[in-house]
């Protein structure tokens, strides 16, 4: 999963396989962090703006693990062209994700302005 997603795994416990996140070689948020509790019980919870920092963050080293990459590749340093494509495709992917949640929360945040009350 990507590292957006895995807010999203972490949130909802029965979105991931029994395998989890880490089976996909993409750093994870802490689950332990993101416990919930409904029965009304109070649970340490990191808070939402913290989680988005991280993964915009992790999604920015992405980015410059797919930059160091292909200027590996392209300067002959011993990068093989099969890890830059990945890593490359890492970062691609995690930031159409990151655009995706993006765009659903400024169209939930356009929605309530919307309502009449």
């Amino acid at each position: 999963m990507l590292p957006v997603a895995n807010v999203l795994a972490a949130a909802i416990p029965g979105l991931t396989g029994p395998a989890g996140a880490a089976s996909f070689g993409v750093p994870s948020f802490g689950a332990a962090s993101l416990s919930t509790s409904f029965d009304g019980g109070s649970a340490a919870a990191a808070p939402f703006s913290d989680l988005l920092t991280d993964a915009v963050g992790q999604v920015n080293s992405l980015e410059d693990q797919a930059t160091s990459a292909v200027t590996g590749l392209m300067s002959g340093t011993g990068v093989d062209v099969h890890q830059a494509m990945i890593a490359t495709q890492k970062a691609s992917m995690a930031f159409e994700l990151t655009l995706a949640v993006r765009n659903k929360a400024v169209q939930a945040y356009q929605s309530v302005i919307g309502m009449q009350f």
